[in-house]
Order: structure tokens, then C-alpha cells, then sequence
């Protein structure tokens, strides 16, 4: 029986992750959960986020997943620590990986982080960071306006210009960064627009690459690749709005997925 692998994410912003995934992963199933009903997760406080979590990983559970990876960088934040104690699978965020990609790139060792404020209050960022490299400097900054842009589809042209204009201004009058972490999974999604507006000088890193090569480690190492010949099989599931998340969905993956469906997630309570 083919086990899969869960992915979750406050909306379609994993996706990045997930196509990344399956990319390096091509015998690998995936079973995604967006939970676009009440995403943005960034405003939201620690319990609600780690509710939220715990609330997709149940739903994940009846899929038999054998592993978790947290496409969200608030639940990875809020979430991750509980996730990998009280689960029996190998559980993997996008912090770290993003943050060791970071250091990889940067020659003067500033590195400049934008994420949502859930993520960037957490501090998560410069933890991974310093506990890499002590010297690194990093300059961080929370970018409220991105996700609703990417969550409407709002990806390119004058209104995501002059929002991502506006909402870099502070963090690109600082100067001295040569490299930027995309801290949420939604911005890859923009990345072009902000790729433009900081410059072709700076290192523009998303998560989704080195987490999907530390997925494959991970599985090797616990002896848990795909060896069928049956073609993968990928399952979305979006708590809000369908046809929003699959027209995105269609436009990031230029292909047609297996199945997309509408869940509704059971209530947890957690302490």
C-alpha cells in the first residue's frame, strides 16, 4: 500500500513546497491540505496556529501518511517542536532549511527576512540563523499585505508592483542585505515581483527546494521511499474556497492534479 506524504499549509502557499516535492520526489504521492478558510494564520495568536495544525494533521492521519512536512512557516514556528514529540512519522518544517540555503548564499553575512508577523514575532529566523553562523546579521521585517494578495491570485502586474513596492520600502532603505529569505510559503508565489523591486543584487531564497532535498534524505534514511512502479496519486484539499485554490493550483503546477475536494476539519482541543 502506497503511503504519501502530508503536507499542510495555512492556504495555497505550500504549494511551492509541494511541487518542489514532487519534483525531486517523482515516485512520491502527495495529500495537501490549504486552509484557506481561515488563513492568513500571521495575525493569528500561538494557540489558534497550533490548533489549526493539530486540526490538518488529524484529518492527515486517515490518509496514513508517513511523513509531515509543515509548508507553513507560522505553524513550522508555532507548531513544530509538539509536532515532532507526539508524532510517530519523521516531521519536517521549512525553517531550517531555509535558513541553512540563506547562509549558503550570503557573502557579507546579512541576511534579510520577511515573513508574516506570527512568523517574524516568533523569532524562529535569526534562532536558525545564529544557531548556524552566531555571526550573522539579520535584519527582519513582517509583510501583513502578501498573503491576501496571493490568496486572491493577485501575482503579477501593477497592484502586486505597488504593494510589494510599498511594503519592501523599510527593509530596502536599510541597504547592506545581499540575501533575502522568503519567510511564508505564499511568497514564492510573487517571487518575480519581488525579485524586481529588491534587485538582481540580492540572493532571493525560498524554502521549498531544500526542504523537498531534506524530505529525500530523510526518507532514505528511515528506509521509507516509494520502490512501487504505480504512478503517484496527489490529493488537494482546501477548507475555503474551491475554485480559487484550483485555478491557482492549475497555474503553479501547469498540469491537472488527481483530486481536489472541500474538507472540513474536526475540532481538536490542545493545552
Amino acid at each position: 500500500m502506497v503511503q504519501p506524504i502530508g503536507v499542510i499549509d495555512s492556504g495555497v502557499g505550500g504549494m511551492t513546497v509541494a511541487k518542489e516535492l514532487m519534483r525531486q520526489l517523482p515516485k512520491e504521492s502527495i495529500v495537501y491540505i490549504g486552509d484557506t478558510k481561515r488563513c492568513p494564520y500571521g495575525p493569528r495568536s500561538e494557540k489558534e496556529v497550533r490548533t489549526f495544525t493539530w486540526e490538518m494533521v488529524e484529518h492527515l492521519k486517515q490518509h496514513d501518511i508517513k511523513m509531515l512536512v509543515v509548508a507553513c512557516n507560522t505553524a513550522t514556528a508555532f507548531a513544530l517542536k509538539e509536532l515532532k514529540e507526539k508524532l510517530d512519522i519523521p516531521v519536517l518544517g521549512v525553517i531550517e532549511p531555509g535558513a541553512r540555503a540563506a547562509i549558503t548564499f550570503s557573502e557579507n553575512k546579512r541576511i534579510g527576512v520577511i515573513g508574516t508577523e506570527g512568523t517574524v514575532h516568533s523569532g524562529a529566523y535569526p534562532e536558525a540563523l545564529k544557531g548556524i553562523d552566531s555571526s550573522i546579521r539579520v535584519n527582519s521585517q513582517s509583510c501583513p499585505p502578501f498573503v491576501p494578495l496571493v490568496e486572491r491570485n493577485v501575482l503579477k502586474g501593477p497592484e502586486a508592483e505597488r504593494v510589494v513596492r510599498e511594503t519592501l520600502k523599510p527593509l530596502k532603505d536599510q541597504n547592506g542585505i545581499d540575501t533575502l529569505i522568503l519567510g511564508c510559503t505564499h511568497y514564492p508565489l510573487i517571487r518575480n515581483v519581488i525579485q524586481r523591486e529588491m534587485g538582481d543584487h540580492i540572493n532571493v531564497i525560498s524554502s521549498g527546494e531544500e526542504t523537498a532535498r531534506e524530505a529525500s534524505l530523510i526518507l532514505s534514511y528511515h528506509h521509507l521511499q516509494e520502490q512501487g512502479s504505480q504512478p503517484p496519486v496527489h490529493k488537494f484539499y482546501t477548507t475555503g474556497d474551491f475554485d480559487k485554490f484550483k485555478k491557482i493550483a492549475d497555474e503553479w503546477f501547469e498540469a491537472p492534479l488527481d483530486i481536489f475536494e472541500v474538507i472540513e476539519l474536526d475540532p481538536v482541543e490542545i493545552f
